[in-house]
């Protein structure tokens, strides 16, 4: 089995967590009230990762997550992400939320046309509620019908979506919020 590794880090938003094996980047977890229950959340979700220096590889993963949570948008889809243990369907449901540029949105019912499931809308969404890898996969960026923000499984819900896309400065979402 292959070693995972993990760090936490410092972001604008508070400490997020990463988990990589030698494929690339295996899962990320955004903040929560502070670093233990992160830390917990993350460990909840990989149980198999062990706290390991950053390697050389994965700290300008690491930089560019924390530079995009502090306003400075990039598409991230240079990352390498390991997709173990994620279906074929879910896993085409990133890919392609990995094409929607930052400050830009798609639709669930946009996505699972365009993965070949047409009136999938709802499968899409279970999909994205079972990211491993937000941000780098930016399910933030995909959202109901008719502009409604749709959900969000990671710490702060949908205020913590608003927040993303608030960010990303996305038509509708760049006002700035009252958190």
């Amino acid at each position: 089995m292959t070693t995972l590794g993990y760090t936490l880090f410092d972001t604008a938003v508070g400490t997020c967590g990463l988990v990589w094996s030698a494929a690339g980047v295996v899962g990320v977890q955004l903040p929560d009230t502070a670093p233990e229950p992160t830390r917990d959340e993350l460990l909840g979700r990989f149980p198999a990762a062990v706290e390991r220096p950053v390697p050389a590889a994965v700290q300008p993963v690491i930089d560019a997550v924390a530079a995009h949570l502090a306003g400075a948008p990039d598409d991230l889809r240079w990352v390498p992400i390991d997709y173990r243990n994620v279906s074929e369907f879910d896993t085409a449901v990133y890919e392609f939320a990995r094409t929607v540029e930052p400050g830009a949105v798609a639709t669930y019912g946009e996505v699972a046309l365009r993965v070949g499931r047409p009136g999938g809308a709802q499968a899409v969404g279970q999909a994205l509620g079972r990211n491993p890898v937000p941000v780098i996969v930016p399910c933030h960026r995909i959202l109901a019908a008719g502009g409604g923000i749709g959900g969000f499984s990671a710490p702060g819900s949908t205020v913590t979506k608003r927040e993303l896309l608030a960010l990303e400065h996305a038509p509708g979402f760049d006002e700035p919020t009252l958190f």
